[in-house]
């Protein structure tokens, strides 16, 4: 038992000489290695902080880094783009220069017709209310210019499309484009043409309706409103003395001269007009329109020879007059002596209105063509056989035969006339002998 003893005793004491040898030996070692170190490293409560300071400066320095690494990529490919875009912007200039040089050129030539050495002549078809996109659609279309846009800002540039006219064009293909505007905006060309004959004794209305029935008016009431108007007296000064327009329904009544005429279809009515009123002013101012004298007088100059009381716009009216009521050319001589003689009579002769029916429903030709909206008691200004003297205007527009009658009545005695269901004139000189032939022809 003691023997046991003694002997995990020993063994014991072996076990801990061993770990004290080994904790020796260690010992000498890290004294070897790190020199005397006697007391232990303090260690201290802001130990933490510290290393937490230090990291966050770490990792600002690399931020840093990082940042100066994206600004030099940055940089870098922002010197690449630019590289990029001005190669691209010199490929883009160098592209827009030779297409817009390239359309210049190109217009150009189209605009002096260069480019256009075809000199056959084609027909272009300007439609109504013409603006620069339809006239330009026709041109191109017909061949005669080869450039739209160019000639579309042309026209824009010199502000020329505002007044095209309407209507059916000769032109060649080879025109350049002044040519081809100026020619637009005239007749010289224009091969749609429409004649149209007025008839002596027409009036206003009738003579719009036969213009719009012959293709030459679109627009009637323009026409009729440029009658009523005036708009042509600085140009004719026989309009400018018309001393009552007021007074009338159609100013330009009497001088829209019967004969035979040409226009343009649909023509504009101001041209229409002033057609009328030139050839007028020709017919009566500078034409030799009397025979039997010993000189040639135009009816204006043979009007202030004679002395007359009338004005011309009288004698326009009295000529009016006779073209309506007379049967013929030798008829109108006797109608004229008879409303002569009717105006210069004494007030106690009972003639001192004129009484004819050619006045009485003015502007219209007769009762039945008395609009509904007039009203049944349809009243015209210019009735003679309630008013005394001339009415005041013509009711129609006379021939030169009716106008030299208007100037040269037949000295006659006669008062009153009517005409048989021939047409066989029958005067008088009293209302006696005028009843007996009413009753005659009756």
């Amino acid at each position: 038992m003691t023997n046991d003893n003694n002997n995990r005793y020993s063994v014991e004491q072996q076990r801990r000489s061993r770990a004290e040898n080994f904790r020796l030996n260690i010992r000498d070692d890290y004294d070897e290695d790190y020199g005397d170190r006697s007391m232990p490293e303090e260690i201290n409560s802001y130990s933490g902080q510290d290393v937490k300071e230090q990291i966050a400066r770490d990792s600002k320095k690399e931020l840093k880094k990082k940042q100066k690494a994206e600004k030099r990529e940055l940089k870098k490919r922002n010197r690449r783009n630019r590289r990029v875009f001005r190669i691209m912007w010199i490929v883009s200039v160098a592209l827009i220069g030779v297409m817009l040089s390239t359309y210049i050129i190109t217009g150009m030539n189209d605009l002096l017709a260069i480019n256009r050495t075809d000199d056959s002549v084609v027909t272009v078809q300007i439609p109504k209310d013409p603006t620069i996109d339809s006239v330009t659609d026709a041109l191109a279309k017909a061949g005669v210019i080869g450039e739209p846009g160019y000639f579309k800002m042309f026209a824009s540039l010199t502000k020329s499309g505002d007044d095209f006219i309407q209507g059916t064009y000769e032109m060649k293909k080879n025109m350049d484009y002044q040519q081809i505007i100026t020619n637009l905006k005239g007749n010289t060309y224009r091969t749609d043409t429409v004649e149209v004959t007025i008839i002596e004794g027409m009036n206003v209305t009738e003579i719009a309706d036969k213009l719009v029935a012959e293709g030459a008016l679109a627009d009637r009431e323009k026409f009729l409103e440029l009658c009523a108007s005036d708009k042509f007296d600085n140009d004719f000064d026989f309009i400018k003395d018309i001393k009552n327009p007021g007074e009338r329904y159609y100013k330009l009544e009497g001088y829209l001269y019967p004969d035979k005429y040409e226009f343009y279809a649909n023509d504009d009515p101001i041209n229409i007009i002033y057609k009328f009123l030139n050839n007028y002013e020709a017919k009566l101012y500078t034409k030799q329109a009397f025979d039997g004298y010993d000189k040639l007088l135009s009816v204006h100059k043979m009007l202030e020879k004679s002395e007359s009381e009338y004005t011309l716009d009288q004698i326009m009216t009295i000529a009016s007059i006779i073209q309506a009521e007379a049967a013929n050319k030798e008829d109108m001589y006797y109608v004229s002596s008879i409303i002569h003689n009717r105006l210069e009579a004494d007030e106690d002769m009972g003639v001192a209105a004129l009484s004819l029916d050619s006045t009485k429903y003015y502007p219209y030709r007769s009762e039945d063509k008395v609009p509904a909206s007039e009203g049944a008691n349809y009243k015209s200004r210019y009735d003679t056989y309630s008013k005394r003297g001339l009415p005041p205007g013509p009711i129609c527009n006379p021939g030169m035969d009716a106008i030299k009658a208007a100037l040269q009545p037949y000295d006659t005695s006669y008062y009153y006339f009517c005409h048989d269901e021939d047409g066989v004139p029958l005067y008088a000189s009293t209302i006696y002998e005028h009843e007996a032939n009413l009753e005659y022809i009756s």
